[in-house]
């Protein structure tokens, strides 16, 4: 028997704000909910994970344990787009990186990678179909 990842939860103030921020920044559709303490997005095409976005009393006060990691097809690009959107950009003491921190708008970091070079992405997608 197997497990996979049916969603990835966040705790949050605001749920419906969050999600909405989230789905703009994957080109994600907000899924509809009658709870006002819970918000989710998920992809369009209905292949990959859900994002659930949870009402919690408390504000977020130290570094995640758990964080994204968005690969782009232009990085600079793609910071300039998602800091338009309301994230932030943070230092973490990651110090000179390939990747950019930044946070979304309840501080939840998360890095936008650099681009794969055309050789990096000819072996991920044949490794993903072989």
């Amino acid at each position: 028997m197997a497990l996979l990842i049916d969603c990835l939860g966040f705790d949050c103030a605001d749920p419906a704000a969050l999600a909405a921020f989230w789905a703009e920044v994957l080109d994600y559709d907000n899924l509809p909910s009658d709870d006002p303490d819970e918000a989710a997005v998920a992809p369009k095409d209905g292949k990959g994970n859900h994002i659930l976005f949870l009402r919690v009393p408390e504000g977020k006060v130290a570094k995640n344990r758990l964080h994204l990691d968005l690969r782009p097809d232009n990085q600079a690009a793609e910071v300039e787009r998602v800091l338009a959107l309301g994230a932030k950009t943070v230092d973490i003491g990651q110090g000179e990186q390939t990747w950019v921190v930044l946070a979304d708008p309840e501080g939840n970091e998360f890095c936008i990678l650099r681009a794969l070079t055309a050789e990096e992405r000819a072996k991920q997608s044949a490794e993903s179909s072989g």
